[in-house]
């Protein structure tokens, strides 16, 4: 772990005697002796219990799905056990045993941990900070968590790695395609080419080609939902409209629940870095600006559910329509709210190419990940799109392909995109930049092979090699699932306040005697935030804002 060599004080802090004194007050109960060798908790244990040392040490195991293991580290008296996963009652990755003398701990499970997060600034400060290096840390390593097993380059390995970066899950990779370990591991197993990749789960099970469903259940990044639970607010999308409305709503006392159909981060999560968002002057990336927002989201309580559907939405349960708004899940579950944000943002509109669907996953992609930036190393690539999502990847794309050929329809970027971006675009001696320019063909056998684009200037059309697309143009709202339950205006965005007409209203027997609130939809109780609501600015900072400020909105709703 590189984080051991420079930052050891901060990832294993000691607690000194008073501020040991201190924390035992928020203990799930009473210190408790272990034997030496005897096991705290184990891989794969749900609900973990984090420790306190008193007295002897208490050594941190790190464990792979092919069983490899070692000691990662001994922890002496006045250092904590955990890490991010011990806050929300995920599985563990790594497990806790007595060291060679014994110990004496102290108990504190996820309800008590985050108490003591919260009831005490100066020891939640050190202890938060170790938790999201440790986090880090385990990211890192290249011998721990899940290993994904089969040919790197298929549609169904890219899926699932990008799956598990997107979630913060640490992996390593067994490559079949060029023989070796992988290819042993697959022919001992009598595994068929068909049911490729394998993932090899923390607790020693194996799943075949699994969905992201059943991927996140196996690894424990799915948490189990009570069903008789009623939410103060249920909230739909976890990009960072999502995750700022359930930052705030969280620490102000809510029950928060956070539904996202495939990770945290939303479209921003895909973004190598970003530059111009406040308080972050060197720029950061998506993922990580995502996932310190899960992490204050978890401190405060939120539960965040990943990967789960919404498909449908019942406004108000109950005859009088005035129980809870229901969720209905892709399985058929259903969860409720008194309130509800949708934040469920928009997808990238795909041009009318007919081959596009056949090389979606293979060779066409809609995100720029490490995983993607893996496999166009020393390759030319194309990005579709003029905004700033596709000026981050192009550079961000860049530092690894051969070349990357930027196609806009437009007569430039200046309407579009961040000047920083097209300052770097212009100046990259790795990037070309192709106005009045579309995408009109795509070929190739399994994977793409071929791209064909268009001059609107000249009418020529041009054919190269290429086996990467990033298709990156326009927005699509995700509100399908919304099943014509709320006005949307006619691009199908959500309509939210003053742009809410009389007509909207009687259409949606708006019940009430004020009317909707800055952010609310046709629906009492139920606000849009973020890319999804018509007339928002798509920006991260933007996004931030409204998440934060519908908090205040449900609260009214909530009183009401």
């Amino acid at each position: 772990m590189a984080l051991l060599e420079t930052r050891r004080a901060d990832l294993f802090p000691v607690l000194g005697a008073f501020q040991v004194e201190a924390a035992r007050r928020f203990s799930s109960g009473p210190p408790k002796t272990f034997a030496a060798g005897a096991l705290l908790y184990g891989v794969g244990e749900p609900s973990p219990t984090a420790w306190l040392v008193l007295e002897g040490s208490i050594e941190i195991l790190r464990r792979d799905a092919l069983g490899h293991s070692s000691v990662l580290t001994a922890l002496q008296p006045g250092q904590f056990t955990g890490e991010l996963r011990h806050l929300t009652g995920r599985p563990t990755i790594a497990a806790a045993r007595a060291g060679a003398q014994g110990c004496t701990a102290v108990p504190f499970d996820p309800p008590h941990l985050r108490a003591l997060l919260i009831g005490s600034a100066e020891i939640g400060e050190i202890v938060m900070r170790a938790f999201v290096l440790r986090r880090e840390g385990l990211l890192e390593e290249k011998d721990l968590g899940a290993v994904l097993v089969g040919p790197v380059a298929t549609p169904e390995f890219v899926r699932l790695a990008d799956f598990l970066e997107g979630n913060n899950y640490p992996y390593s990779v067994l490559d079949t395609s060029s023989g070796g370990e992988g290819r042993s591991l697959v022919e001992r197993m009598g595994v068929a080419e068909s049911e490729l990749p394998l993932l090899l789960c923390p607790d020693g099970s194996v799943m075949k080609r699994p969905t992201e469903t059943e991927a996140g259940v196996c690894l424990g990044i799915t948490p189990d939902l009570d069903p008789a639970a009623v939410h103060d607010v249920v909230i739909v999308g976890a990009g960072p409209a999502g995750l700022a409305a359930a930052v705030y709503a969280a620490s102000e006392g809510l029950s928060v629940l956070v539904l996202d159909r495939r990770s945290v981060g939303g479209q921003a999560g895909a973004s190598a870095r970003i530059e111009n968002y406040l308080g972050f002057p060197e720029g950061i990336s998506g993922r990580a600006l995502a996932g310190r927002a899960f992490s204050q989201a978890a401190k405060f309580g939120a539960i965040v559910a990943v990967p789960l559907d919404v498909v449908r939405l019942v406004p108000r349960m109950g005859e009088a329509r005035e129980g809870p708004i229901g969720l209905e899940l892709g399985d058929g579950r259903v969860v409720r709210g008194r309130t509800v944000v949708v934040a469920s943002g928009a997808a990238y509109r795909k041009p009318d190419i007919p081959e596009l669907s056949t090389f979606e996953g293979s060779g066409v992609s809609y995100w720029a990940s490490p995983v993607e930036l893996a496999l166009v190393r020393d390759r030319d690539v194309v990005v579709v799109g003029g905004g700033n999502s596709a000026g981050q990847a192009a550079v961000y794309l860049a530092e690894s392909a051969k070349h990357v050929h930027v196609l806009v329809r437009g007569e430039g970027l200046a309407e579009s995109m961040s000047r920083y971006l097209i300052r770097r675009i212009e100046e990259h001696p790795r990037t070309t930049l192709r106005t009045r320019t579309e995408l009109v063909g795509l070929g190739g056998g399994g994977h793409l092979e071929q791209v064909r684009w268009r001059s609107s200037a000249t009418g020529e059309v041009v054919s190269r090699p290429m086996r990467h697309v990033f298709m990156m143009t326009g927005a699509e709202p995700n509100t399908a699932w919304l099943a014509d339950c709320i006005a949307l205006d006619e691009k199908r965005f959500v309509k939210t306040g003053t742009e809410l007409s009389a007509h909207d209203l009687a259409d949606a027997e708006w019940p009430l005697a004020r009317a909707p609130y800055l952010l609310e939809t046709s629906v009492p109780g139920i606000f849009a935030v973020g890319d999804v609501r018509a007339g928002n600015v798509k920006r991260v900072a933007s996004a931030v804002g409204e998440g934060s400020i519908s908090v205040h909105l449900v609260h009214k709703a909530l009183a009401g």
